[in-house]
């Protein structure tokens, strides 16, 4: 049988090759044209080409997003420019305009197209139309039920996207003006404030947002796969090399245990525990299960939470020392418990003896961000290895 999709952002070619490490298997980026996330790294169209050969020699896929709010300024150079990525060995591209849709499907018929989330698609009567139009899959609208996406499978039998993990918008499915009105930046051509997560004032003084909790469905996602969706979307372009290899790796998990029948509700705490310790907001359901309601959404300040677990990224190993090498982002110190975990999913255990420096000259402490340092370790650790704190309390429930 074919296991669901899980299908991760990257904005920018380290992210990228990070989540497919790390269990995604198909990644969607945005070019430096026409995407959403105008204020990522984003990808020129060689490392568009780059990406596309690093994740089809893992036989994973890559998916560009061409999803802006069209305006005719935006249409000049768009035909060539989607040549040019077709011709990068892109695997699909996600969009929401018709004509782009049209071009596409006439001149790359061997390219797949998915509707974007941004065409708010929210009943089966709208997907049965863009199925007669060539879509391959559509991305539902953020607002719709589980019973509502068993429904529409049933009835047009078309590939159905969802999203599981990441932050929300306030107007339906991200089609906002806020950001226009108060910044004069436009939200639906890539330029997002996001004014609603501002604080505000009201008369009285008191703070006041109107932003959204961000959604977290890992609880639900045996309840997804039943219902036939085909893949798994996780939100978060501009989001860290630790969070994307922390939610990516930990979904990768769940689904997998779900197919194995071995995702126990002890199991599933553990997971649970491992994406709050990288989540930045509070998190929610949101519509899968009910109508959202004010207990998914903020209103008093910003409420945003934040922890410095991420201690470093490894970048290498020393054989003639038996150290591991590492980038540093956050302190630590020695007799701190960390926990050592890679792209295949081993985790190791580990008290911090000696902290050294990059020419082996012993530190109290490591304090400072993006410093090279060495601890002694006895084995080679794969790319793209991370270290994170334990809270001093909780090494039970980072560990299964």
């Amino acid at each position: 049988m074919d296991r669901i999709e899980l299908l991760s952002p990257a904005g920018d070619i380290e992210r990228l090759k990070v989540t497919l490490l790390y269990g995604a298997d198909a990644v969607y980026i945005g070019g430096q044209k026409y995407s959403l996330r105008a204020n990522a790294t984003n990808f020129s169209l060689e490392e568009i080409k780059e990406a596309c050969d690093f994740a089809h020699n893992l036989n994973k896929k890559v998916y560009l997003t061409l999803n802006i709010v069209f305006h005719d300024e935006d249409m000049d150079g768009v035909e060539e420019y989607i040549k040019d990525v077709v011709d990068a060995g892109i695997d699909a591209f996600i969009v929401s305009d018709p004509f782009i849709i049209s071009h596409i499907k006439t001149n790359y018929p061997q390219v797949e197209v998915h509707l974007s989330t941004q065409n708010s698609t929210s009943n089966y009567k709208t997907i049965e139309y863009f199925k007669n139009e060539g879509i391959d899959r559509v991305v539902l609208a953020r607002e719709v039920h589980l019973e509502d996406m068993k429904e529409m499978i049933e009835k047009t039998g078309i590939d159905i996207e969802v999203f599981i993990h990441g932050a929300m918008c306030t107007c339906f499915s991200g089609r906002c003006a806020l950001s226009n009105y108060v910044t004069n930046r436009d939200a639906n051509r890539g330029g997002c404030a996001q004014v609603c997560r501002f604080a505000f004032k009201t008369t009285e003084e008191k703070d006041f947002t109107m932003a959204t909790k961000d959604l977290n469905l890992a609880r639900y996602i045996g309840n997804i796969i039943d219902a036939g969706i085909k893949s798994l979307k996780v939100e978060g372009r501009m989001r860290s090399l630790y969070y994307l290899a922390t939610v990516i790796g930990t979904y990768r998990e769940i689904i997998d245990r779900y197919y194995d029948n071995t995702l126990t509700d002890d199991i599933m705490k553990v997971l649970e525990y491992r994406l709050s310790r990288v989540a930045n907001r509070e998190v929610s359901t949101q519509y899968l299960m009910k109508e959202a309601d004010y207990t998914d959404q903020y209103y008093s300040g910003r409420q945003e939470l934040s922890n410095q677990d991420y201690l470093g990224l490894i970048t290498g190993y020393e054989h003639e020392n038996k150290c591991i090498v590492l980038v540093e982002r956050n302190y630590f110190s020695p007799k701190d418990e960390i926990e050592i975990f890679t792209p295949a999913g081993k985790i190791y255990t580990y008290t911090v003896d000696k902290i050294y420096d990059e020419n082996m000259n012993e530190l109290e402490v490591a304090r400072h961000p993006e410093q090279i340092l060495k601890l002694k370790f006895d084995e080679e650790l794969p790319p793209y290895s991370m270290i994170r704190l334990i809270k001093k309390g909780t090494s039970n429930e980072w560990s299964i």
